[in-house]
């Protein structure tokens, strides 16, 4: 039980109440109010909330809501309590009077359930005080499921002085706060049973996809590929906009389900898309011309047919009790994560006319597709468009183009889109709302306050628009317990098309940025809104997004014709390149200077899938290189498109500060106006990616001379600006190096320069001598173990001329004595005469299929065998003209490793190409590479990857500055000798390690070891000349 002194007075003093009362609590006559009132509300205060906004907080930004509205299968109901931070639901409560039954009764439980897994709430509470229940929100719920499911917690008021402790460490506002909440919750992901909202809506429309795409094409064999991908997609988009509309109560509740009454579904499903036209006006349903807008209309899907028994199918899983969704509850971000994944895949047709639905090449490249957080958007948001509002009146901000020129699903110009709405609302609620007060909508008080309207999309114009932007919602329509003040559609709809600006090279990928953008507008409206506000402008509810969202290539301008004319011959090719033309596409806004905001999160494209383009790149950006990414040439066009004074701001990865393809990007930088740089290393941000990312800010200005950075070291934070602000340091932009940035403060920024200076880089130091190992492009076949390796010689002894001592990166320990697990690499090295060795030859036929170099005029996507090159199906891939190398002593470390691994080779060994060597017999050299003072160099200057693991790469580990030392000078001498001593003497104690067997005999030689290892890392202090303090800097770093 918990000590009487950490549980409350204030929870002690409810729970004797209760216990005095509860015969009469339970009798039904103590109505929920009462209970909230009298048992909940104090609870919840006691854990740190402010039940009653004591704080004055805007309805936005309030910690606690009370009978927050939803609407289920067509009727409104109410959640009692959600608990907020920052504006985002965390959790939710339900109290039910005393009189029912927590523990056993199924239906307040599943409605709980239901709407927490909708929400992508993790966690619910269900309570009347005498009992309290905790649900496992990310199970699915199910129609049978009973009230025990998912509950992770049960207990009675009795037991809350004892589980006061759990309680208060995940439901109270400081835990959450703290991160104690999202760290039980990531406890529970990955359980049986378990399954967000997103994942189990991307299985349900996947699952369509592939359904109607198959019946499709069977029906309807003039499709073309792009016809049917179009065709499949329209119809999803459609239905699910609709089913989305009935349950907000925009559309009446069940209109789909009625199709299932009789035959001939599609085309009187068709007939409902039709009225849809009539009723939304939007883009998702336009089937014939209208004045003034420039849109196709869509004339395929009218023209198809589709069998009942599929749309059936599809329509039957939309409604209870087949269906768990309540579309009410989704909101248009979680629809936009399901998208992007959704939008990884294209259908493609056989020969046959049959469809088959796979991973589109880029992104199977890519290992998958990976959505921006949402707090990463709303922190790009908030420190771009956020910035640039500030003082501002709405027909300031009228004038605001935001855009994101790789939109995807749409999740950064959503997050932009939401960011505005809140904005104009709280404005008009602090300024618009007391002037209303007392003046006429028509007064100029009135007006002065009002945005400029802009064209009316409707049939008919509405002149003279004198309307407010705002309403106040009915009593009843929203809540049963307050009336808020509210956008109209229309201006909802004023501020889309006057701000929100996109651009993505995939034709599906912009469709479903306009259906999330189209839904956003809907958002939180009913029916009775939407028809009385749009009766009055004689408009129709949405806008057209064909001026806003455009498809297009980014990158790569309408000149390439010019620059290749064949292109125009190959309808192919031009639909692939896609190209746009910035200027003529955005006419208005390109000659005012250009956007105020540019954000995003551009495409993880690697080098390998650009190379077509690679020629354009190189004439048109500053900032090309060879080997670059995708992203680095989003970011110069990104800036490109921005006003003068405009703000930008990426998260892409972070590959660019230290890499050599990103030296031009670092270069063009620097004469830009950087304002912030956020690295993540290799923290998760995306869960399902390793994509070592960075947010990087700059506005389009003078170049400054500092900005602000920080690099987090965890995600336990519960606001990413609380933690930026509190982390963050200067960075002088003249003290970044053109070979590699660093984000240091300014002691170790002084630290490494000093470290700069103090002698020459690693790669001059030994000549040049630094190789790569051995990549076979087949170890299968190249790699031996010592049984086929007595085999060979047996049958040929002349074998073991060509069969070397192999080393694979795990191998190399620091100063450790080299094992290769009795490893050996078949050497055929190109030129080899294969007829003085035939026993190595008759075994390496039996891999000849996966051994043969793919030709160059190979057409198809998949090659058996190796990469093109010119060499032998029998030899080794790449050519290895250093080979002579690997006999000599050398220095051996691995290619990837947490700390330094150096070692000495003496033996011979031949390396795989996850290896480098270098060289020389230099014990100086291993003693230097091997201490803390280098792994400090290496974790500010190496590229970081999961795990904290280090990449030792010859391109930086190269430019490492070794300290030289003059042989004439007697106490420098010493000094060499020294370290040469000392790393002998950690060679010989390796050894001994390795070769006694009893613990204590171990522990004897560990002592040793850390001891020499504490006198070499001294004695390079000493080498470098380090004070105390910096002394300190290098041991905190490397964790002495």
């Amino acid at each position: 039980m918990e000590s009487a002194s950490l549980v409350p007075e204030a929870i002690l003093k409810l729970v004797e109440k209760y216990e005095f009362h509860q015969a009469a609590y339970k009798r039904g006559q103590f109505n929920e109010t009462q209970l909230r009132r009298e048992f909940v509300d104090p609870f919840f205060k006691t854990l740190g909330w402010d039940i009653d906004n004591t704080q004055g907080n805007s309805e936005l930004y309030k910690e606690v809501i009370h009978e927050d509205p939803i609407r289920i299968r067509g009727s409104t109901e109410f959640i009692d309590y959600a608990f907020r931070i920052g504006g985002s639901r965390k959790f939710i409560v339900e109290a039910k009077k005393p009189a029912v039954n927590i523990k056993d009764d199924a239906g307040p439980a599943l409605q709980i359930r239901r709407y927490a897994w909708n929400a992508r709430l993790p966690l619910s509470i269900l309570t009347d005080f005498e009992e309290f229940a905790v649900y496992d929100c990310t199970k699915k719920p199910m129609p049978g499921d009973n009230a025990a499911t998912a509950r992770i917690a049960y207990f009675t008021f009795k037991e809350y002085p004892e589980k006061w402790g759990w309680i208060e460490s995940i439901f109270s506002q400081k835990s959450i706060l703290r991160g104690s909440f999202d760290k039980f919750v990531e406890g529970t992901k990955g359980k049986k049973g378990t399954a967000t909202v997103d994942e189990a809506i991307l299985a349900e429309i996947e699952e369509w996809r592939d359904v109607l795409a198959k019946n499709i094409a069977i029906r309807n064999t003039a499709l073309s590929v792009d016809e049917l991908n179009v065709s499949v997609q329209r119809t999803i988009d459609r239905i699910l906009f609709l089913r989305i509309c009935e349950d907000r109560g925009i559309e009446e509740y069940g209109c789909l389900q009625k199709l299932l009454e009789g035959q001939d579904i599609y085309q009187r499903l068709l007939a409902m898309f039709h009225r849809a036209d009539t009723r939304y006006n939007s883009g998702l349903f336009h089937f014939s011309a209208e004045a003034g807008w420039d849109e196709m209309p869509d004339t395929l899907t009218p023209n198809i047919s589709m069998d009942d028994a599929v749309l059936k199918k599809i329509i039957k899983r939309l409604y209870y009790p087949e269906s768990p969704y309540e579309f009410s509850v989704i909101s248009p971000v979680i629809l936009g994560q399901v998208y992007e994944q959704f939008l990884g895949k294209v259908i493609r047709l056989t020969l046959g006319h049959q469809a088959k639905v796979e991973y589109k090449p880029e992104v199977k490249k890519a290992g998958g597709v990976y959505y921006t957080p949402q707090y990463i958007v709303d922190y790009i948001v908030s420190h771009t468009v956020g910035e640039l509002v500030k003082d501002k009146t709405p027909r300031e901000v009228g004038k605001l183009r935001v855009l994101d020129p790789a939109c995807g699903s749409g999740s950064f110009l959503l997050g932009a889109y939401q960011f505005l709405l809140d904005w104009h609302l709280n404005w008009y609620i602090h300024n618009l709302v007391p002037v209303i007060a007392e003046k006429s909508a028509t007064s100029p008080e009135v007006q002065a306050l009002l945005p400029d309207p802009v064209p009316k999309t409707g049939k008919k114009k509405f002149a003279g628009d004198t309307s407010l932007p705002i309403y106040k919602s009915a009593n009843g329509n929203v809540s049963r317990t307050r009336s808020d003040w509210k956008l109209t559609i229309v201006e909802r709809k004023r501020i889309l098309l006057n701000n929100i600006f996109g651009v993505d090279i995939d034709t599906q990928a912009v469709e479903v940025t306009k259906l999330s953008l189209l839904l956003k507008v809907l958002e939180e409206e009913s029916e009775e809104n939407v028809s009385k506000q749009l009766k009055l402008f004689e408009e129709r509810a949405l806008p057209s997004l064909h001026q806003n969202i455009k498809c297009g290539n980014s990158l790569i301008g309408t000149d390439i014709y010019a620059d290749v004319q064949a292109t125009l011959d190959n309808p192919d090719v031009v639909k692939r390149i896609n190209a746009f033309d910035w200027v003529r596409e955005f006419t208005e806004i390109m000659h005012k200077g250009g956007f105020d905001v540019v954000i995003g999160n551009p495409p993880y494209v690697r080098q390998e899938s650009i190379k077509e383009h690679k020629g354009y790149f190189q004439a048109h950006y500053a900032t090309y290189h060879g080997t670059a990414d995708l992203y680095v040439y989003f970011i110069e066009k990104g800036i490109s498109l921005l006003r003068k004074g405009g703000l930008f701001s990426y998260i892409v990865a972070n590959k660019w500060m230290r890499a050599n393809y990103g030296k031009p990007l670092r270069s063009w930088l620097k004469g830009k106006c950087i304002e912030e740089i956020v690295d993540f290393g290799d923290l998760p941000v995306f869960t399902t990616a390793t994509t070592y990312p960075c947010v990087i800010r700059l506005k389009n200005d003078s170049p400054g001379t500092s900005f602000q950075a920080v690099s987090v070291e965890n995600l336990s934070f519960s606001r990413l600006d609380d933690y930026v602000s509190q982390h963050s340091h200067p960075i002088e932009t003249n003290n970044l190096d053109g070979d590699g940035w660093t984000l240091s403060d300014a002691k170790s920024q002084e630290l490494l320069k000093k470290i700069q200076t103090a002698g020459i880089p690693l790669g001059k130091y030994v000549e040049g001598k630094i190789f790569y190992g051995i990549k076979t492009g087949l170890n299968k076949a190249f790699v031996i173990d010592e049984t086929t390796r007595e085999k060979l010689i047996q049958e040929d002894p002349r074998s073991d001329e060509i069969i070397k001592p192999f080393l694979v990166g795990k191998d190399i320990k620091r100063y450790q004595p080299l094992d290769n697990k009795r490893r050996y690499l078949i050497f055929t090295r190109h030129g080899i005469d294969m007829s003085k060795y035939p026993a190595i030859f008759e075994y390496l036929k039996q891999f000849k299929k996966d051994l043969l170099p793919k030709p160059k005029d190979f057409i198809g996507d998949s090659w058996p065998g190796r990469k093109p090159g010119a060499y032998e199906w029998y030899e080794i891939q790449d050519t290895i003209d250093y080979y002579q190398e690997f006999e000599k002593p050398k220095i051996v470390f691995p290619d990837i490793a947490v700390k330094p691994s150096y070692t000495l080779d003496s033996s011979g060994f031949y390396a795989a190409n996850t290896c480098y060597m270098i060289i020389a017999h230099d014990l100086y050299l291993l003693g230097l590479l091997n201490s803390s003072f280098y792994l400090y160099y290496y974790q500010k200057r190496l590229s970081l990857i999961r795990g904290g693991y280090l990449r030792f790469f010859s391109q930086f580990v190269e430019q490492i500055p070794i300290r030289t030392i003059n042989f004439s000078d007697l106490a420098e001498k010493t000094r060499h000798d020294k370290m040469v001593a000392m790393v002998e003497r950690m060679l010989a104690l390796h050894k001994q390690k390795a070769d006694v067997k009893a613990d204590h005999e171990k522990n004897l030689v560990e002592r040793q070891i850390e001891a020499t290892d504490k006198q070499i890392d001294a004695l390079v202090y000493e080498l470098y000349g380090l004070t105390e303090e910096e002394i300190r800097i290098v041991e905190g770093n490397s964790g002495k």
